[in-house]
């Protein structure tokens, strides 16, 4: 960086990738927590089989990514689904056989699996 007007350049060039992101609002998140207590817990290969899963189904408008504390470790591994217009759904103590049938009900049918949500396990 030389100056400040290629700051400025940078800054408004970042700007519009955020912007770009943003505008995608049909896509469907799908975060995994990956904080040590995540890792400890089993959240690498879930993150693995959602993932796979998501693009072996050529489901284009979703995203797995990670994240790191969601702060309830207790209930580790945990997976959040955020679907535009939509509350976020809390799927906890998750495994790879859990995270396929989340895809197959939740990802392609649209039905939440309640009984793998924090609301079910913790009421």
């Amino acid at each position: 960086m030389k100056s400040l007007e290629e700051l400025r350049a940078i800054r408004e060039r970042m700007q519009s990738q955020i912007g770009l992101r943003n505008e995608n609002s049909d896509q469907i998140r799908v975060v995994v927590g990956m904080a040590t207590c995540g890792i400890a817990s089993g959240a690498r290969p879930i993150l693995t089989t959602l993932s796979d899963a998501v693009q072996s189904k050529g489901l284009s408008n979703i995203a797995v990514t990670q994240t790191g504390c969601i702060g309830l470790c207790q209930y580790e591994p945990i997976v959040e689904i955020l679907e535009p217009g939509k509350d976020k759904v809390t799927y906890v103590k998750m495994t790879p056989e859990k995270a396929l049938e989340v895809v197959d009900q939740h990802l392609v049918r649209g039905q939440i699996v309640k009984e793998y949500t924090i609301a079910e396990v913790n009421g």
